[in-house]
C-alpha cells in the first residue's frame, strides 16, 4: 500500500473566499499548513506516508484504540428518517441495528420489530407481512456497495488492501477509483465527516455521498456517534439519532440467518399474515 499525505487545497479556497458559518467551520476541521513542510510539492514520500499514518493513528486511538479496531459485534437502537426527492422529511421510525463484523448486518424496524432486513455476506433475507423471503439481487448489490461506503468497514478491514492509497486530507483511493475522504477534528481526533466519491456509470459524472458524525459517547471503550446525517450530491437523504449501542453483545450464532427471521415471524407475525404466508407456500 502506497501512503501519502497532501494538504488539501480546499482549506485555502475556503479561507480566501471568506465564506461564513458552516463552511468556515468545515475549513477549520482541516489540518492547518505549517510552512512548506505541508506542501505536497515539497514533502518527500516517506514524510508524506508518516503524516498520513499519524492522522489515522490519532483517529483510531480517539475512537477507542484496540476496543474500536477489534470490535466483533455491535447492537444499537434509535430513530431514523429518510428524505424524499423534494427533500421532504419522512416520519421517524424506531429501529434496532445489529452487526457481526465485517459483513453480517440486520435491521429490525418499528416498535414490534416485525419488518426486518438481514444480510450475511452475499446472502440476505427480509421479513415482512408476507413472511420471510430472499433479498433481491439489486438489494444484495446495494448492501455490498454500502459496505464499501462505510468508514468503519474501511478502517477495520480494508486498509491493508492492495492498491488502497491515502493521498489527501486524509484521502484514500481504491483500485476501482472510488475516493474516500476523512475529516478529523483536530481538538479530539474524532471523525466528523466521511466522504465517498464514486464514478456515476450513467452519465460519466461523479456521485458524492457525505456522512457527518456528531454527539459522540464512549460505550464499551468505543467512541460512538449518536447523530448521523447523510447527503448525496448535496441532497439530504437520511438522518439518524441513536439512543444506545453495545459492542460485542454476544448475539446468537444464527442471528443473521434465514432461520432466525423465520423464527421471528412465528413470534411477531399476525394470524392473518401467517395464514397468507402459508397459502403462498402451498
Amino acid at each position: 500500500m502506497r501512503i501519502s499525505f497532501v494538504w488539501s487545497t480546499e482549506l485555502a479556497v475556503r479561507k480566501t473566499c471568506k465564506i461564513a458559518g458552516a463552511l468556515l467551520l468545515a475549513a477549520a476541521l482541516l489540518p492547518a499548513p505549517h510552512g512548506r513542510a505541508q506542501n505536497p510539492d515539497t514533502m518527500m514520500p516517506e514524510a508524506s506516508a508518516t503524516k498520513a499514518r499519524q492522522i489515522l493513528a490519532q483517529l483510531f486511538n480517539a475512537m477507542g484504540g484496540a476496543a474500536y479496531l477489534n470490535a466483533r459485534e455491535s447492537e444499537c437502537s434509535g430513530r431514523f428518517s429518510q428524505f424524499g426527492h423534494n427533500s421532504d422529511l419522512t416520519s421517524y421510525m424506531e429501529f434496532k441495528d445489529y452487526w457481526r463484523f465485517p459483513d453480517n448486518h440486520r435491521i429490525d424496524y418499528g416498535k414490534k420489530g416485525n419488518i426486518i432486513d438481514s444480510f450475511s455476506g452475499d446472502d440476505g433475507w427480509t421479513l415482512d407481512h408476507d413472511g420471510v423471503s430472499e433479498q433481491t439481487y439489486p438489494q444484495l448489490q446495494a448492501f455490498q456497495e454500502q459496505l464499501r461506503k462505510d468508514p468503519h468497514y474501511l478502517f477495520r478491514f480494508r486498509l491493508k488492501e492492495p492498491g488502497l492509497r491515502p493521498v489527501d486530507w486524509v484521502e484514500l483511493t481504491d483500485q476501482k477509483e472510488w475516493t474516500y475522504r476523512v475529516a478529523v477534528l483536530r481538538e479530539n481526533h474524532l471523525m466528523v465527516r466521511f466522504v465517498v466519491i464514486e464514478p456515476d456509470p450513467e452519465n460519466h459524472d461523479r456521485i458524492e455521498e457525505v456522512t457527518s458524525y456528531a454527539n459522540y459517547h464512549p460505550l464499551d471503550g468505543v467512541e460512538t456517534a449518536f447523530q448521523i446525517v447523510r447527503t448525496r450530491n448535496g441532497r439530504r437523504i437520511l438522518q439518524a439519532f441513536f439512543d444506545t449501542c453495545k459492542y460485542n453483545p454476544n448475539l446468537p450464532a444464527d442471528f443473521f440467518s434465514k432461520a432466525a427471521l423465520e423464527q421471528r415471524f412465528r413470534e411477531v407475525g399476525s394470524r392473518a399474515d401467517k395464514k397468507k404466508a402459508a397459502q403462498a407456500n402451498d
